[in-house]
Formats: structure tokens, sequence, C-alpha cells
């Protein structure tokens, strides 16, 4: 097939529309599913187990694989980064992780406790397939959309995640609360599970063939066919030392990256745990009111992310999107705060709403802003996989942070607090980019 021109509508589509077929993953895995699994597993009031010669909250063990897993993550980016490069196929390795994260996502299908650290490798390596698609996914956006387009684009693109998971998730929902309706016997808690380990089988299978469509239009690129050596598979360290030495010469995103690993190390925590946080912490009426509510919960994040992600646009054409991330980080400090203090049901969903506004608004804004502030490059793969890098690297220490005040306080709500600390410093770091770069 001819390869479609840069800016082409059909190519923009197809490049978001990964969205859709990924999204599924952080819905149903990182988000809903996966979680209220993972805590129906242990015993009512029971929150503790023994593993890697340690007594570990369960919250917190999860904290701490979460972490390894994005500095896993982290240290491997730019291997790739600089073999992709070379071989010019940022395809086939997008490809790649997209199927070592569907196939570990059905694998989670035989997670128990008595096998935990089974059950714990498929995490991880979903997380690993998840995170490291991102990479070169991510990196495509200067390639197949013009600096105007991108800001709209990658909102769409979270759009179209926020709809595809959210249709997925109520089947899931579906599957959960009435599973006699489709064929899933047992007794209720038996039923449920059931229905729980079915969800991690369908999220695999939505993964894979729904990338497809996006794998049918990006652009290849073009493969050399020299043999991968050494210095090719660490070429992306030396690329990131390159991008490192050319944001001394590029003060606005250096300042942009700095205020961008703060706030992902605090975003990216909440949006993980959240819904362990609302197992625990939430005064449910019963155990299977608190796995609807949850659910439900991270329903309604989804559906107000889809409007927020589009405010979120709006508002950046108007008044930059410098200033509309300030405003956007200030939220979040608040409701960080807030989090000690909710312990009822409707507080839970108050919460998910407001979270779900300035969710979807600042992943998306976060990304087409790097977009719009690098310097002129065909090389958009090593910048994207630094952005990436220290995504990951953020992420890592705010897991690390929040297991760690899980794990000694036995409680969540200091963590969450203590996040709101990031967010703050994140907003003093915005504030310091330059005034020439508003960013329209």
């Amino acid at each position: 097939m001819k390869a479609l021109p840069k800016g082409s509508p059909k190519l923009l589509n197809a490049w978001a529309f990964y969205d859709w077929a990924n999204s599924v993953y952080t819905l149903t895995i990182a988000s809903a599913v996966f979680p209220i699994f993972y805590e129906a597993l242990f015993s009512e009031g029971e929150h503790y187990i023994s593993v890697f010669g340690l007594n570990l909250k369960n919250s917190a063990l999860i904290s701490f694989v979460t972490a390894f897993a994005f500095l896993v993550i982290a240290f491997i980016s730019p291997l790739l980064s600089g073999i992709a490069d070379y071989v010019g196929n940022k395809k086939s390795f997008l490809k790649f992780f997209c199927y070592l994260g569907s196939i570990s996502c059905m694998g989670l299908y035989w997670f128990n406790l008595e096998d935990i650290y089974i059950g714990l490798l498929f995490y991880l390596l979903g997380l690993i397939g998840y995170w490291g698609s991102l990479v070169f996914y991510n990196s495509y956006l200067p390639d197949i959309a013009f600096p105007e387009q991108q800001d709209s684009i990658s909102a769409k693109g979270f759009s179209f995640g926020y709809v595809g998971s959210v249709l997925l998730l109520i089947v899931n929902l579906a599957m959960i609360m009435k599973p006699d309706f489709f064929g899933i016997t047992g007794t209720e808690g038996e039923a449920a599970m059931k229905a729980m380990r079915y969800s991690f089988i369908m999220v695999g299978i939505w993964w894979i063939v729904f990338s497809q469509y996006t794998y049918y239009y990006l652009p290849k690129g073009n493969k050399n066919s020299e043999k991968v050596t050494k210095a090719v598979i660490f070429n992306g360290f030396k690329e990131l030392r390159k991008v490192w030495e050319l944001l001394k010469q590029n003060l606005p995103l250096k300042r942009y990256l700095e205020s961008f690993f703060v706030s992902s190390m605090a975003v990216q925590t909440v949006m993980l745990v959240a819904t362990y946080f609302g197992a625990q912490e939430i005064a449910w009426e019963s155990k299977s009111d608190g796995t609807t509510g949850l659910i439900i919960c991270i329903l309604l994040i989804q559906l107000v992310a889809i409007l927020g992600a589009f405010l979120t646009s709006k508002a950046s054409t108007k008044y930059g999107n410098i200033p509309t991330l300030i405003t956007i980080s200030c939220f979040w400090v608040l409701l960080c705060a807030a989090a000690y203090f909710i312990r009822l049901p409707i507080h839970f969903y108050i919460m998910a709403s407001l979270v779900g506004l300035v969710m979807g608004g600042i992943q998306s804004l976060s990304r087409s802003t790097y977009s719009k502030l690098l310097p002129e490059t065909e090389d958009t793969t090593s910048f994207f996989s630094f952005y990436d890098v220290a995504e990951k690297v953020g992420i890592v220490i705010g897991m690390c942070i929040y297991g760690t005040i899980d794990q000694i306080t036995g409680s969540p709500r200091f963590a969450i607090v203590f996040l709101a600390i990031f967010f703050i410093i994140a907003v003093i770091l915005l504030r310091r980019v330059p005034n020439k770069q508003v960013l329209k």
C-alpha cells in the first residue's frame, strides 16, 4: 500500500485508533477489574502476604512490583529506541510489545495466591508490554501530524481510548454482576471471580485485534540491512545523552521536562493505585457493593475524561499549553488533599468525577506540549524515548514512595496526600518556562 502523506486524516485516525486498542489494558488491568480481583483474593480484613521473604501489605506489594516494571522499561527503552532508529522500523517494536502485553493479560487468567510469583510475572510483563509499546506509539506523533494538528489528534487518541475501554468494561461489568446471563456458573462469589478472569482474556484479544488497523496504515520506515552491533544496541543511551546536551541549549524544553518529570510521579501513581485505595479505604456496605461501586467509579472517570480531554484541548488553544497545565496541576493539588477525608461511597463517586476531568486533560496536553517544544528534527524517537524515560523514572519514584508509606502506616491516605507535594513542585517549575513559550 502506498504510504499516506503526513497530516492525512486517515493516517491520523489510524494512529489515534491504537489508543482504542490498548487503553483496555489501562482500564481493565491497571485501574478496574484486576485491582478488584486482586483484593478479592484476600480474606475479609486480611491485607498482608508473605512474599520474597517479607510480610508485605498487598497494595504495597503491587506498588513495588509496578515500580520495578517501570524501572525495567526505563532501562530498555533507550536500547530499543537505538535499535529502532538504526533499522528504521518502529512498527515492528510497537507490535512486539503489543503482543507481549496482550498475551500477558491473558495469562492473568491463572493468577492466584498459591502461585503468586507466576501471577506477578504476568502482571509485570503486561506492564512492560503496554508501556514499552507507548515508547514507539508516542514517537510517531510528530512524524504523522503537523504541529497545529498535534493537540487535537493527541486528544482524539485519548478520547478513542476512553470510549473503547469503557465499552469493553461495560461488558465485563455485566459479566461480573450477571454471570448467569453469560453462562458463568458457580456461587455468586465464584462466578464473579470467573467473570473477572474471562475479562483478562478479552482484554488481550481486544488489544491484538483492534491494533491491526493502526499497523496497516502506519509507515514502516527504511530498514538498514547491516548487522546490528553492540554499538547499535547502546546507541539509544548515546542518543539520550545527546538529547540531554541539546536540552542545555533549549531552556523552554528543559524546564518543561523538569515539571513533567515531577508531575509524572504523582499523576501516574494516583491512576495506578486509585482502585486499591477505594477497595480498602471506602466504607462499602458489602464486598459485592464495593466491586460494583468501584467499577462504576472507574467508568465514571473514563467518561468524564473524554470531556476533560476535549475541554483541555480547547483551553490550550485559547490560553496556551503552559497556563492550562498550571491550572490543571493546581486542581490536582486540591484533589490529593481532599482524598485524605473521603470515606463514604458518595465521596468516592464525586472524587472520581473530578479526577476524570483532569486526568484526560493532563495526559493529552503533556504529550502534545512536549511534541510542540521539540526542535526541528527527524529523530523523534530519541526525543520521545527521553520523554518516556523521564516519565517512567518518575513513576518508579512515585510508586516506591506510595508503597513505602502504605506499608509503614498501613493506610494509603497519607501517601495520596504526600503526592500533592509533587504537583506543587510541578506548578512552580511550569511557571519557570519562558513566557514566550505560552504555546498557542
